[in-house]
């Protein structure tokens, strides 16, 4: 896609940058960022390290999905199976099935890329890339991941994906990844699997 007009793009240079907080999944900071025609602007932000998802898909046309209570809205939510890229070196399709074998004890045999979600731009940097899993199998109970705190009471299911479609358009699924993986799903789908990427796809930017 072209760049939008012919005009030269302002470049938002930073500044200044001051570490508010520190921590192990994300920092919060504070830059001071030049705006057009010349003034500059604090601007508060969460730099996180990255996640990925996936939508788990059976040869039934099943989507995996699962339940968690999530302590910042209060309350259980409909999520994908999902993890932080916090691992140094490690490829996100790898951590895509090492999140799919601990939250759902499922293998896939073919796993490629359906989106790149930016989750909450206006306050954050973090990027989470969702797969497409097919050719599911099964983790043996001896290999299963021992699941603590909130995920000890996680529950899965698997559920028709157009009736997990018609879940996010009414309002039951709102989980931000979730939502778009669920929809890019059964975008592809229709499009005959011609939309997707390969899994080691590049991130944008």
């Amino acid at each position: 896609m072209s760049e939008p007009g012919n005009a030269v793009e302002h470049r938002y240079e930073v500044l200044s940058r001051e570490v508010q907080y520190r921590g192990r999944i994300f920092d919060v900071v504070t830059e001071q960022v030049r705006m057009p025609g010349g003034g500059t602007a604090p601007r508060d932000l969460v730099r996180h390290v990255g996640a990925v998802a996936v939508v788990a898909l059976d040869a039934a046309g099943q989507v995996v999905l699962i339940r968690q209570y999530r302590q910042p809205v209060g309350r259980r939510l409909w999520e994908l199976p999902a993890g932080l890229t916090d691992v140094t070196g490690e490829p996100p399709a790898l951590t895509a099935a090492r999140e799919l074998a601990e939250e759902a004890d499922l293998t896939a045999g073919r796993l490629d890329v359906l989106v790149d979600v930016h989750s909450s731009p206006g306050f954050t940097d973090e990027l989470v890339r969702v797969f497409l899993a097919r050719d599911l199998g099964e983790v043996p109970v001896e290999q299963r991941h021992a699941r603590h705190d909130e995920e000890a009471d996680l529950q899965i299911v698997r559920i028709d994906l157009d009736e997990a479609v018609g879940m996010v358009l009414v309002g039951e699924i709102t989980n931000g990844p979730c939502v778009a993986g669920l929809l890019a799903a059964a975008r592809a789908r229709d499009a005959g699997w011609s939309v997707l990427r390969r899994a080691d796809t590049p991130p944008p930017g």
